[in-house]
């Protein structure tokens, strides 16, 4: 639901990938922003109408995603497409924070196009830090890339591990990605990515962020 800039580029990159795929926008002029080889679906309408979901095959779809310019628009959608046609694939785009937030504890997964921004612009000004890559549908686990002083290089990621009582999920290294093993030792320029409980992720980035306490 949504053929703004970011509907239009996910319409075309599920195409892409062999997907059958059906754009929803109550606004036809919107469906210019679709590939001219789109070969999928478009449907005027309300993205959280019934009638207008069905005419989109939202009973046969397997995933759905609400993507348009409005918080209440894109939440509103993404609850009926679970709860009344029990679509389980559902992602909501939510500009407001404090709202993704309320809606990541109730089982909808979202992205809170503010904070993923600010998140990617701190990156860049201060490098030496943590951006959030993923979150379980509960809010209470979540995956971060997390910048990792120097002093760390050369040791195992067990000893990251035991530092701050999180999961090397997996490095990227040269581009490439790298699941871990526990002999594996931390590299210069290696990209590290952590599973940790979302309350422990400020300490975690703490921890990581600066010299190792005690030299191994």
């Amino acid at each position: 639901m949504g053929c703004g800039r970011v509907g239009a580029t996910l319409a075309k990159s599920l195409e892409d990938n062999g997907h059958s795929v059906s754009v929803i926008d109550q606004n036809p002029e919107a469906f210019r922003r679709l590939d001219s080889e789109f070969g999928g679906n478009k449907v005027t309408g309300l993205g959280f109408d019934r009638d207008t979901l069905k005419q989109a095959g939202i009973e046969d779809a397997f995933a759905f995603a609400a993507v348009s310019d409005g918080d209440n628009s894109n939440i509103l959608a993404a609850r009926v497409v679970r709860e009344t046609f029990g679509i389980e694939n559902v992602v909501a785009r939510i500009y407001d924070p404090h709202r993704a937030e309320i809606y990541q504890r109730l089982g909808i997964p979202t992205v809170a196009t503010v904070r993923w921004t600010a998140h990617q612009v701190l990156r860049r000004l201060l490098p030496m830090g943590a951006t959030d890559e993923f979150r379980d549908s509960s809010g209470q686990i979540q995956l971060s890339q997390v910048d990792v002083h120097e002093g760390w290089v050369g040791r195992p990621l067990r000893v990251l591990e035991d530092a701050t009582g999180a999961r090397i999920a997996y490095l990227t290294r040269y581009g490439d990605g790298l699941l871990p093993t526990s002999t594996t030792v931390l590299q210069e320029n290696d990209t590290v990515h952590v599973l940790m409980r979302a309350d422990t992720s400020a300490l975690v980035e703490r921890i990581l962020t600066s010299a190792p306490a005690v030299t191994e």
